[in-house]
């Protein structure tokens, strides 16, 4: 096992893998910016290190930097978490280079994945089923376009190649439009991902957004945890969380879930990775694979008590899952709600002080934020200050105490969107399940927000 892991990120997933290092009895390495001089996880790190200014581009994206902190504190591995360089094959292949292990896939995994080209090839390969469209990048020939255009059917949706969070999408109603939609769509996800290629991929109307969590390790083995329904989000950025997905027949997620553990098993996979899917009418269809532990993870850890950042870091250190997928189980439900210092009516970012903070508690609960009373919340970086978490034994009973979570919770001095939040737990359509990707955003335009 490591001595010692520098924790290359910041907010409550640094705090998060700090403490699963303490847990394994290993020395963590934080590396922060002139913004997060006085956070949590700066206080409690065995070290840390200041690598710049508050600019992510100067500081939390700087690969020398985070390098060269791990070399002057012998550190042995770096963890990424998520965002930031988690996803970046460059960093991960540097990382190796330098001699240190870095928890997370191959160079080569991130790197395949990362294309949604290539990921998608990928995934037709080793079985996993995906949303009917083109078989590779679109070509430059209009005529041809449109030939793929009409064999997949309208609405299509043209997605950039290197694209993710919800950026490099444009959805196509129309023949009409096509072609220029297509130019577009190149030409900004060449200036966004320095990668112009697009795909085309049928438009699901009404589909649930579900992943499904994975590990595998070095000697061949792979498990899948079950499956996270994320629908409830606005403009592709997740707000709600839960495990498992209500209504969904377990023979079907269990068929697509082996089809995930072998295709890591095909692919050399290792680490913990993410496979999400559409869901419409009874079929599962593969949009990507995150190479990384996500921002809702604990949802997953609730529903079948296993530690995902420690799995990466045994797994990293070359052990062998401790696991079978006959030892998985699967127990009550859980539930996530991202907490944003954020306006909750116009969704603009709050940064500022915390005057007041009051975490909740009870039977279930799980709050992970690094946040605390005086804790400037900075205006540099994504608006997450923290995650509330329950479990329950049924849903019925996770939906009563996020409820009474969420009304425990004080913050103070900024704005939250654990308002609208309260207002989505009471909501009939989100009590009953079920609800497409479509439907939070619906659901704001009729409330006029």
């Amino acid at each position: 096992m490591f001595k010692k892991v520098l924790i290359a990120n910041r907010g409550e997933i640094a705090l998060r893998i700090q403490r699963a290092c303490r847990e394994l009895g290993i020395k963590s390495v934080v590396v922060y910016s002139e913004a997060d001089r006085d956070a949590k996880y700066v206080r409690l790190a065995d070290e840390a290190v200041c690598i710049g200014p508050a600019p992510s581009a100067q500081s939390y994206l700087s690969m020398p930097a985070i390098i060269a902190t791990a070399e002057v504190t012998d550190a042995e591995a770096i963890h990424p978490g998520y965002g930031f360089l988690s996803e970046n094959a460059d960093f991960a292949e540097r990382v190796e280079r330098s001699g240190f292990t870095f928890i997370g896939p191959t160079p080569e995994s991130i790197r395949m994945m990362g294309d949604k080209v290539s990921a998608k090839q990928a995934m037709i390969r080793a079985g996993v089923p995906c949303v009917p469209g083109s078989e590779g990048a679109l070509p430059d020939d209009p005529k041809e376009i449109i030939r793929i255009a009409r064999s997949v059917g309208y609405p299509v949706i043209i997605k950039a190649a290197g694209g993710g969070g919800g950026r490099g999408m444009r959805v196509v109603h129309t023949e009409a439009a096509l072609v220029h939609a297509v130019q577009t769509t190149r030409a900004e996800a060449g200036a966004a991902f320095g990668n112009p290629e697009v795909y085309m991929e049928k438009f699901l109307e009404n589909p649930r957004h579900v992943e499904i969590q994975v590990l595998a390790d070095t000697f061949k083995n792979a498990v899948w945890l079950g499956e996270r329904d994320c629908s409830m989000q606005r403009r592709h950025q997740k707000i709600i969380e839960e495990a498992p997905a209500p209504g969904i027949p377990r023979r079907n997620i269990e068929k697509v879930g082996d089809r995930c553990a072998a295709a890591c098993k095909k692919m050399g996979y290792r680490g913990a990775g993410t496979f999400e899917f559409l869901y419409e009418n009874g079929e599962f269809y593969f949009i990507e694979m995150n190479t990384r532990v996500q921002v809702e993870h604990p949802v997953t850890e609730l529903v079948t008590g296993i530690d995902i950042v420690q799995q990466q870091i045994k797994i990293a250190a070359g052990e062998k899952l401790p696991f079978t997928q006959r030892q998985i189980e699967m127990r009550g439900h859980a539930i996530e709600c991202r907490i944003n210092a954020e306006d909750p009516v116009k969704f603009i970012p709050s940064p500022g002080r915390i005057t007041m903070w009051h975490a909740p508690g009870g039977p279930g609960v799980r709050v992970d934020s690094h946040a605390y009373t005086n804790y400037f919340v900075p205006p540099n970086y994504d608006s997450m200050i923290g995650k509330i978490i329950v479990h329950g034994d049924t849903r019925e009973q996770a939906l009563a105490r996020m409820r009474i979570a969420l009304s425990e919770t004080v913050v103070e001095g900024i704005q939250t969107n654990i308002p609208l939040h309260r207002e989505l737990m009471a909501d009939a359509k989100f009590i009953e399940g079920g609800t497409s990707i479509h439907y939070l955003e619906g659901w704001m335009a009729a409330h006029k927000r």
